[in-house]
Parts: structure tokens; C-alpha cells; sequence
């Protein structure tokens, strides 16, 4: 009897959605910001292709430094005196 894959990833994916909906751009400012900590820190050991959609690891970068930022602007825009 052969024991199916386990679909880990998606509970992940509904885990960090979430967190994402209940937390709105604070969590997105945590996860992408643990995110790009990650591959910075993977591209420095010699990390040049990812498992990820994007594949090249600098576009990987990009991408998770302009959600960050937009975040953060997000948040900051959230509690900026009107």
C-alpha cells in the first residue's frame, strides 16, 4: 500500500492567509521581513537558484523587499494620524 504525499504546504499556505487576514499588514511585515532574512543570508552562502516560483534567487529578493516595503507603508498608513 503506497501512503500518499502529504500536502503540508497547503496547510501552510492557509496558515500564513490567515494570519495575513487576522493580523492584515503586520503579518505580511513579519513574513516577508523572515523571508528576505532568509535568502539574503542563503544567497550569501551561494544559494543562486530556488525551489520558488521565481526561481532566481535575486528576483526572489526583490520581491520580497517591495512587499515588505509596501507593508510597511500599509502599516504605517493604518496608524498615521488622519
Amino acid at each position: 500500500m503506497t501512503v500518499p504525499p502529504d500536502p503540508l504546504r497547503l496547510c501552510v499556505y492557509a496558515t500564513v492567509a490567515a494570519l495575513t487576514w487576522l493580523c492584515g499588514p503586520v503579518a505580511v511585515v513579519f513574513f516577508a521581513g523572515l523571508g528576505l532574512a532568509g535568502y539574503l543570508r542563503a544567497r550569501r552562502q551561494g544559494l543562486r537558484r530556488s525551489a520558488c516560483l521565481l526561481r532566481d534567487v535575486r528576483v526572489v529578493i526583490a520581491y520580497l523587499a517591495m512587499l515588505l516595503v509596501a507593508a510597511l507603508i500599509a502599516t504605517a498608513g493604518a496608524w498615521w494620524p488622519r
